[in-house]
């Protein structure tokens, strides 16, 4: 054969290799989507069945399992199947150990033969699984990148926490929830890292500990931890409308104190000291941790504030844009959702900012958006919390037989539940005795034993647990997280409705009564007076007059509102909605000052106050009524400037006629 025909059938040769390669390529491809497919089809059936078992459970009345729990359930049964029933063993026919380098990149080319590959990294695995390498690929892909959970999950939660938050209980018990949240949190992180760590080092003399476990691992273990998430007992709670103080603490305190720990614990992987051991312990690394704690959270509180008065003002501008409500709503939610990733690429926290956003969006964005679009955004980012909040119950107990790399101690664990109970205790009742100190309307004993007893741990404590799973240390408080979560939304939370039959806390409590039957008597309304914030009042104040008229189209013109000096600024701010319907602008925060004595607003020349004893000037003179008004619904008290649609109690008899000016 000539060399002419040798090297056209070489080059045929390769050129057939080269087809059966993309070929084989092709079906790796296709097999890999299917597979994808199938494992998300995994989840979706997980949240159909729980759907309706839900249903299931709520039309049969059955309170001792919640949603989440049921979740978590589904979740461990799949996980068993997945790992002892379906087998699919992993493509690797070749292990090479003969490459060696100091570091794992988490992109690697491969030079094949001239050919280059490239291959991502999936995470560190034991030195016996390099000779067996017989595990479940499927295992591997339903473990899903911690940044999912981070970037599309958490978000739709968290901002759904502030936007729905119920801010009239939330404010008058303000001092309380901050104290729990950012006091508590601190001394509950510190409890429990104190506590683990003597177990850790009691562990290290017994030769139970593997590798090294460092205070400040202790420390991150209790930030993570002090994470409450008690959505099974805030549903049991709105369910029987128990004491709305008690569901406004509760529920103030879990929104926050997420915060709190995603913060902290950040601060804590940042201690850097100086030198060798990055471990000991040194005043400046500590003022510096604590310097960044502060600064990342006042900057994502400012992020979170600023993109929600940017979106207010987007839609205060664009009018036009409220016929539209499909685009108005898209709008709503891509600047809601942008802000946690806005923050998170500034080098904040995304859940401190998308929290704070969603409480200016409900205060300020909520009362530009059109009727239809104001339902629409409430359900939606409803739904979106129920599917996402579900969807990693579900995923927690697939995880735990899925996850490759679980490092059970049974002495580390019954350390983190006890230092768990201490922590919550020490958090609980010493911050409870020194509010005592200065509330009139104490926060009794046995709210304070069911606060304990609902210091469930959720989907946060689990998300900031999967970041990261690189080090010993981090596998183990993992594992040990998810059995922290699975008791306390197992036990804790089934356990509700007897807990409260326990403490003899009051249910079937409706808050818009409750409130009108504490007004009914003036030594009520006294002690209501001292409990409101002075600080909240000053701030209402200012909020209502300026701000509001400014950022909304529900507040009263500023040419009411700001000196006559200032008439051409205030007509340039004021929307012309506010001039064309001026006498039915309503302020849609009026529920916010139902139990705050001695508050003034202004409506037009008109200048209503109410103080302690429940007495209110009209056009600058006391008059008689207002806080009763106040106090009862169904009621539109119509003012120049203003209209306050109130709720009205349909036992008490209207008020509205001798109120019209």
């Amino acid at each position: 054969m000539s060399a002419g025909g040798s090297f056209r059938t070489l080059r045929l040769l390769v050129m057939v290799s080269l087809a059966m390669e993309n070929i084989v390529t092709e079906k790796k491809a296709e097999e890999s989507h299917r597979q994808d497919s199938a494992d998300l089809l995994i989840f979706i059936l997980l949240l159909t069945l729980t759907i309706l078992t839900i249903w299931l459970f709520k039309h049969r009345r059955f309170r001792f399992l919640h949603e989440t729990g049921l979740a978590m359930i589904y979740g461990l049964i799949v996980g068993v199947i997945l790992r002892y029933v379906v087998q699919v063993p992993r493509d690797a026919s070749v292990v090479s150990t003969n490459c060696f380098v100091n570091a794992s990149p988490a992109t690697l080319l491969v030079n094949v033969s001239g050919k280059f590959y490239e291959y991502t990294l999936k995470g560190e695995i034991s030195a016996n699984e390099v000779n067996d390498v017989k595990d479940n690929e499927m295992l591997r892909k339903v473990t899903f990148d911690p940044e999912v959970f981070f970037n599309i999950l958490l978000p739709p939660i968290i901002f759904h926490a502030g936007y729905s938050l119920k801010r009239r209980h939330f404010f008058r018990n303000m001092g309380s929830i901050l104290a729990y949240a950012f006091v508590g949190t601190v001394i509950s992180c510190f409890v429990i890292g104190l506590l683990m760590y003597g177990c850790v080092v009691l562990m290290k003399q017994l030769g139970q500990m593997g590798e090294d476990f460092f205070f400040t691992d202790c420390l991150f273990f209790g930030a993570i931890v002090s994470a409450t998430d008690p959505v099974t007992v805030l549903a049991i709670f709105h369910e029987l409308q128990v004491d709305v103080d008690l569901y406004a603490l509760l529920f103030g305190e879990s929104v926050l104190n997420d915060a709190v720990a995603v913060v902290l614990s950040s601060s804590i992987v940042a201690y850097q000291p100086q030198g060798d051991n990055s471990h000991t312990f040194e005043v400046m690394a500590l003022l510096k941790s604590f310097g960044m704690f502060l600064g990342v959270f006042s900057g994502s509180f400012s992020l979170g504030v600023a993109t929600g008065i940017v979106t207010a003002l987007i839609s205060f501008l664009f009018t036009k844009l409220r016929d539209f409500q499909l685009l108005e709503t898209a709008l709503f939610f891509l600047m809601s959702w942008s802000t946690f990733l806005l923050a998170e690429a500034c080098g904040f926290t995304g859940v401190v900012a998308v929290l704070f956003c969603g409480i200016t969006q409900a205060h300020y964005t909520f009362n530009n958006l059109s009727p239809e679009s104001q339902d629409r955004t409430k359900q939606l980012f409803e739904l979106l919390n129920f599917l996402a909040e579900n969807f990693i119950f579900s995923y927690m107990g697939l995880t735990l037989f899925t996850f490759q790399n679980h490092i059970f101690n049974p002495m580390f664990i019954v350390g983190a539940f006890l230092a768990v109970f201490v922590g919550r205790a020490a958090n609980i009742y010493p911050l409870s005795f020194l509010l005592n100190l200065g509330r009139r309307n104490k926060i009794r004993s046995n709210f304070q034993h069911m606060m304990m007893f609902a210091g469930l741990r959720g989907a946060m404590t689990f998300a900031l647990s999967i970041r990261d799973t690189a080090t010993y240390a981090r596998q183990m408080m993992f594992s040990t997280n998810l059995l922290v979560v699975f008791f306390t939304v197992w036990v804790c939370g089934g356990g509700t409705t007897q807990m409260l039959s326990c403490q003899r806390i009051r249910v079937g409590v409706d808050s818009d009564q409750d409130n009108s039957m504490s007004f009914a008597d003036g030594s009520e309304r006294r002690s209501t007076k001292q409990e409101s914030a002075w600080l909240f009042r000053i701030w209402y104040n200012f909020d209502h007059n300026y701000l509001k008229p400014i950022l909304t189209h529900s507040g009263p013109p500023l040419t009411s509102t700001l000196p006559p000096c200032c008439d051409p600024l205030a007509r340039f701010l004021t929307s012309p909605q506010a001039y064309e319907n001026e006498c039915q602008l309503k302020d849609d925060d009026s529920d916010l000052i139902l139990t705050d004595g001695d508050i003034s607003l202004t409506y037009g020349d008109i200048t209503v106050s109410t103080d302690a004893t429940g007495a209110h000037t009209s056009g600058r003179h006391a008059s008689d009524d207002l806080d009763r008004e106040l106090a009862y619904g169904d009621n539109e008290l119509v003012m120049r400037g203003t209209r306050l649609v109130l709720p009205m109690d349909d036992s008490e008899p209207p008020f509205t006629d001798h109120l019209r000016m």
